[in-house]
């Protein structure tokens, strides 16, 4: 017989290892929004999933999946609860995640303490290839491509409200970098 937290730590596998849908590179697990499941019975269960921001499109499709690659385990009755707090945060994705990021050619998000602020900035904030960063240190966002730390921001936003769109001036190769939350 399977034990309630055997089979927690079972389902939570199972939908920690959903793609998410806007970044199929990733699974909800290395991206850090999938907070947890409680097993009632034999075949239902409550699955706890925060979005990376508060009305994210992409929650309704996670849930969905989640669902569905459950359902197909053997659970009669899922149900995905979203959680706002704690809120997420992109310190909650896992390195594994980060090294995907930056292989899929992402600049992932620099890391920062999470009980610091996250800075501001209303105007351009490229210097020398650096800007502004967490503790007001000069913190490069680095090319996915080549590595430099030489970029400049084109858009606050790219193919998602997540990303911002930069370009490296040593390769000039456009990237996405995951923004820091």
């Amino acid at each position: 017989m399977v034990t309630a937290t055997a089979l927690e730590a079972e389902l939570l596998e199972l939908a920690g290892a959903v793609p998410d849908p806007e970044l199929p590179v990733l699974t909800l697990r290395e991206l850090g929004v999938l907070r947890g499941v409680r097993v009632h019975g034999t075949d239902t269960v409550d699955v706890d999933l925060t979005p990376t921001y508060t009305g994210c499109p992409a929650v309704e499709a996670m849930s969905l999946d989640i669902e569905r690659v459950l359902r197909a385990h053997g659970m009669r009755e899922v149900t995905v609860r979203t959680v706002l707090t704690p809120a997420w945060s992109t310190d909650d994705i896992t390195p594994e995640g980060r090294r995907k990021l930056q292989e899929f050619g992402i600049a992932p998000p620099r890391l920062h303490a999470a009980s610091d602020p996250v800075p501001l900035t209303l105007g351009p904030t490229r210097t020398h290839g650096t800007e502004t960063g967490i503790h007001g240190a000069a913190d490069p966002v680095r090319c996915p491509h080549c590595g430099s730390a030489d970029t400049e921001l084109l858009s606050r936003f790219s193919s998602t409200a997540c990303k911002a769109l930069r370009r490296c001036l040593a390769c000039r190769e456009p990237f996405d970098h995951f923004k820091e939350l």
